[in-house]
């Protein structure tokens, strides 16, 4: 099972490697690292270094697909070679995926019009203005398409895709494997349970990272 996790400079970090973590329990599951040029990309804010192993022409093809989300997704959203390669993987996939902001490039690409779809929830309008009806939850299955919401909710969507592919009880030894038992000390996960002061405030931090990671670009 081939999945093609596309990577590029300043993604957020647990976009990537928390859905990736999961789908490595798969039996027969091979991981290619994807991205316009090979080499290392940096996410961001941390600075981790990740390697591009192959190209976008390398991989023509593949079962799943993950688009990690970040600052730098919103650099690609006009990038038709990027964008072309997404429309023909996906024509390929068996599953297309999407963590937060990766949706917009799905959008982007024109593969979300009249679906449901989630995001992280400071890019719901972004992700309406593709076509796609945003809804707030952690993971969105469209037939073949699944998008998730902002950052940890990835892991969410990699389980249940495990169910998907190798059934109930290979999702749950995936999950007790890596101790996946979140118990938050805090219950505002979601704009609807952190109300608007914090929110509003989250926002703000958010446009601040955004803006501070794109300074040049």
């Amino acid at each position: 099972m081939k999945i093609a996790a596309l990577i590029f400079d300043k993604i957020t970090v647990l976009d990537i490697v928390g859905p990736i973590e999961v789908l490595s329990w798969v039996p027969g599951s091979e991981i290619v690292w994807v991205g316009k040029e090979k080499g290392p990309i940096r996410a961001a804010p941390t600075g981790l270094a990740l390697t591009v192993e192959r190209t976008l022409d390398e991989v023509p093809s593949a079962d799943i697909l993950i688009i990690p989300g970040g600052p730098g997704v919103r650099l690609l959203l006009k990038d038709e070679k990027v964008l072309d390669w997404v429309r023909k993987i996906h024509a390929t996939t068996t599953w297309t995926t999407s963590v937060c902001t990766g949706s917009l490039l799905l959008g982007a690409a024109e593969l979300l019009k009249g679906l449901e779809a989630t995001t992280h929830w400071n890019a719901a309008a972004t992700l309406e203005s593709f076509g796609a009806k945003y809804r707030e939850q952690r993971v969105i299955p469209q037939g073949k398409i699944v998008t998730s919401a902002g950052v940890s909710s990835g892991i969410d969507m990699a389980l249940w895709l495990v169910g998907k592919i190798a059934g109930d009880d290979a999702a749950k030894e995936a999950q007790l494997c890596i101790e996946y038992d979140p118990q938050p000390p805090y219950d505002a996960g979601a704009p609807s349970k952190a109300g608007p002061v914090v929110t509003e405030k989250a926002r703000a931090t958010v446009k601040d990272i955004v803006a501070k990671t794109l300074v040049g670009t």
